[in-house]
């Protein structure tokens, strides 16, 4: 019960259905599923949660040395997953909680049994032929802003991001979830996020895995997506009509049909 308050883990749906867990990316909590959710509740049990420093989750749990890699993570991820006696559940994860879920599942095996990633990027640094959107000079300039002034960095940031100015009022969504974070466990989780490289570990990947991508993303544009695709072997790539970083808000009903389709062909 520590853990689930840890991570203010809340479960709806159907109880006896395939567990679902869907995990929020940085700046963001299990709020952001809520347009996903209803779309998953009728067959399966969906399992939401908040990262330590996000959310309601308890930021007594927070500790820098854990935090400052994807694996205090993903072993927050397992022990949710042990807590709750998952078998063989879907980790749907978006942006930097792609690889967090491919963490977890190469830890226990027998909790995870399927990958689905929203605007995955494994690296978010270009290394020779890699693209990953930045060079190091954007990187360090987007963490020296974001520590600071972490206020004014979200408003700046939450519309890029998000990609969608038709619909100013997801990104007004994002920067006040952005603003509700602690600034430092922001900083640590947005360090740990973009200068995180996680490509050695896709090829450990092993379970079925759905890849879902923007149309138009400046965070992880699609030679990311293709990247990912090819580094796991037999996933499926699925380029979604949407623009920006976080298709399940800005194009839920492409994202819930695209994740429906991949979890009705696991049965």
């Amino acid at each position: 019960m520590d853990i689930l308050r840890r991570n203010n883990v809340t479960t709806t749906g159907t109880p006896d259905g395939r567990a679902v867990v869907l995990a929020h990316g940085f700046g963001c909590d299990q709020n952001m599923w809520r347009s996903t959710v209803p779309a998953l509740a009728g067959e399966h049990r969906v399992v939401l949660f908040d990262y330590v420093g996000a959310g309601r989750s308890d930021p007594a749990a927070f500790h820098e040395q854990r935090y400052s890699s994807l694996d205090g993570y993903a072993d927050d991820v397992v022990e949710v997953c042990a807590a709750l006696d998952l078998h063989d559940a879907v980790f749907v994860g978006h942006s930097v909680s792609a690889m967090i879920g491919v963490l977890a599942a190469r830890r226990a095996p027998e909790r995870i049994g399927a990958l689905v990633m929203v605007a995955p990027s494994p690296c978010y640094l270009n290394d020779g032929d890699y693209r990953g959107g930045f060079d190091r000079a954007d990187i360090d300039e987007l963490l020296a802003s974001l520590e600071s002034n972490y206020l004014g960095w979200s408003s700046a940031m939450a519309p890029v991001i998000m990609g969608t100015p038709d619909r100013p009022e997801l990104a007004e969504e994002l920067t006040a979830s952005f603003c509700a974070t602690d600034p430092l466990m922001a900083r640590v989780f947005a360090r740990t996020t973009f200068l995180s490289d996680a490509r050695a570990d896709l090829a450990s990947v092993t379970v079925p895995t759905l890849i879902l991508e923007s149309r138009e993303d400046a965070i992880a544009p699609r030679a990311v997506g293709a990247y990912t695709h090819a580094a796991i072997e037999g996933s499926t790539l699925v380029t979604l009509d949407a623009i920006g970083h976080c298709p399940h808000l800005s194009a839920p009903a492409a994202t819930n049909q695209a994740i429906t389709d991949f979890l009705a062909g696991l049965r």
